[in-house]
């Protein structure tokens, strides 16, 4: 089995580094991951015809594929398809992401952008985050408080699913987005399949333009977080809380039938001479 390893914190994270070499005896693995850092990404490839892509050898102990790519992690997924990383890859993992992506977060984050763009060429792909002690912001962990991250236990988390799904591997495509506590292995309370909740834990409440000295027309943006508050449990991001492993599925978008009088139906009726 191939294993394309990526992430949205950039080819030099430990939690790349981790979640690569926890997965290198369940088969082949390959690291293909950005340069620099693309959180926030989402599933986006970038400007292209700007940033005029780059791909350069890198070393990661232990394993003996990597590469960095000069661009989001979606684009490194798309390169991978397209053969550039030697033949098709079986699965992608994305991760191990330092900061839960959870709740509406699953709309921004460029570690689940890269399983869902793998999900979209055909391919399964599982994004794995880990909870950041005491910054319950979404998706997000600063480097100071990362000291205390156990890595350990999400790696192995994301193995123990990772050789499932690949002994098992689902009929169709798609995308399990894994949200792991940052606790010792032997303390997790167990695991859970939710929904994806509406909120993360913690979230931006206002955000400021604050004039630039020096810089007439120019401001910083200061944004302000709002307190952890309790999610329900059956969520991502309350089951994580809980110390649960939190397993959910984020599966293509179902259509729905339009609204008996659509208001955007009548405005077009009204351009095309229709009304």
């Amino acid at each position: 089995m191939r294993i394309l390893v990526t992430n949205d914190d950039g080819i030099d994270s430990v939690g790349l580094h981790e979640l690569a070499r926890a997965l290198v005896d369940l088969g082949e693995v390959t690291v293909v991951a950005p340069d620099a850092e693309y959180s926030g990404a989402g599933a986006s490839l970038g400007a292209m015809h700007l940033i005029r892509p780059e791909v350069h050898d890198a070393t990661i102990d232990g394993i003996d594929r990597s590469w960095s790519v000069s661009g989001p992690p979606g684009l490194c997924v798309i390169y991978s398809r397209l053969g550039l990383f030697g033949d098709p890859f079986d699965l992608v993992v994305a991760g191990i992401n330092p900061g839960m992506n959870v709740g509406r977060s699953v709309y921004h984050s460029g570690t689940v952008g890269a399983a869902l763009t793998a999900r979209n060429g055909g391919t399964t792909g599982i994004a794995v985050s880990q909870a950041v002690t005491g910054w319950g912001i979404e998706g997000q962990g600063a480097d100071e408080v990362l000291i205390d991250q156990h890595w350990a236990t999400a790696a192995t988390v994301a193995r123990s699913v990772v050789e499932a799904m690949a002994q098992n591997p689902p009929t169709t495509a798609e995308v399990l987005n894994v949200n792991v506590p940052n606790i010792p292995l032997g303390e997790l309370q167990g695991w859970r399949h939710t929904v994806t909740g509406s909120a993360p834990p913690r979230s931006l409440t206002t955000a400021d333009m604050v004039p630039k000295e020096g810089h007439a027309g120019s401001y910083r943006v200061e944004m302000h977080w709002g307190e952890a508050g309790e999610l329900p449990v059956d969520t991502d991001g309350g089951a994580v809380m809980a110390g649960l492993v939190s397993l959910s599925r984020l599966n293509r978008l179902h259509d729905e039938p339009p609204p008996a009088d659509d208001p955007a139906a009548r405005g077009l009726d009204g351009l095309l001479g229709r009304a």
